[in-house]
């Protein structure tokens, strides 16, 4: 039966879970429909989950296909923290229809530089060699501003935790995944939906610069540029990219209830 709510699609990154999304979401209107699906392989291991044979971010679009069809959901805005954007991008473009709009949350449109293919190599040899938790001691710590360090410990601890628990078969595809995923700036060329883009300016794994490129290319996009803010402003500024996030939702469900 067809979900006639409002939906609100909320998409984690890579080595974490549904539950980064817990605090943002608990002032969301009441009358949007939540959906916070965890991708199979991330978060803590489930025994009885069947190995993930595909961790791209094509085969991640067609099980946020199969969330949807499932919730009833016909079309939804997209919120997609990091790996989570790339993933929303790859159903945009198999689905555009279904994209009512996408927030691209420290996330990008464009494919890994020859630089960052090549970090993505050495971490796979380093959770290879050392194994998860190890490489999540040096992985999530750089994901927050500088500015940030002593007030975001608690939630850099959370992060820590979730991916300590990730599988590293997972770790490893993951970081497989993102490495070799296309560019998909077109994309945003293309969208027949708006696009609002929460960039950090000390966001290490989204450069300033690299968001400057791509805010223009939708023919509808907004923009919300966040001092002292690295990878997770939904920890770093709750407040501000909570309402960001809200009035970009606002806007595109009033137009379409008039």
């Amino acid at each position: 039966m067809p979900n006639t709510q409002p939906a609100l699609l909320f998409l984690h990154g890579f080595a974490e879970s549904r539950d980064i999304w817990t605090e943002f979401i608990q002032n969301c209107p009441p009358d949007y429909y939540i959906l916070t699906p965890g991708f199979p392989g991330y978060g803590a291991a489930d025994a009885d989950a069947p190995p993930v044979a595909d961790y791209s971010m094509e085969a991640l679009a067609e099980f946020v296909k199969h969330e949807l069809d499932e919730a009833g959901v016909q079309q939804a805005i997209f919120i997609g923290h990091s790996m989570g954007g790339y993933v929303a991008l790859a159903f945009a473009e198999k689905y555009p229809a279904r994209v009512a709009g996408l927030c691209l949350f420290h996330s990008s449109a464009q494919a890994d530089t020859d630089e960052k293919k090549a970090n993505r190599g050495k971490n796979i040899s380093f959770v290879e060699s050392h194994g998860v938790v190890k490489f999540m001691e040096t992985f999530i710590r750089p994901l927050f501003a500088d500015a940030n360090e002593e007030t975001m410990l608690p939630y850099r601890r959370q992060l820590e935790e979730i991916g300590a628990a990730t599988p590293p078969a997972s770790v490893v595809g993951g970081l497989q995944a993102m490495r070799d995923r296309p560019d998909r700036t077109a994309v945003l060329r293309k969208a027949t939906f708006p696009v609002l883009f929460i960039v950090g300016k000390e966001d290490a794994a989204v450069p300033l610069a690299a968001a400057l490129e791509q805010v223009a290319l939708p023919p509808i996009s907004t923009a919300l540029f966040l001092e002292r803010v690295g990878h997770v402003g939904f920890f770093e500024r709750p407040e501000a990219t909570r309402r960001a996030v809200l009035d970009f939702v606002g806007g595109i469900f009033g137009e379409q209830a008039k």
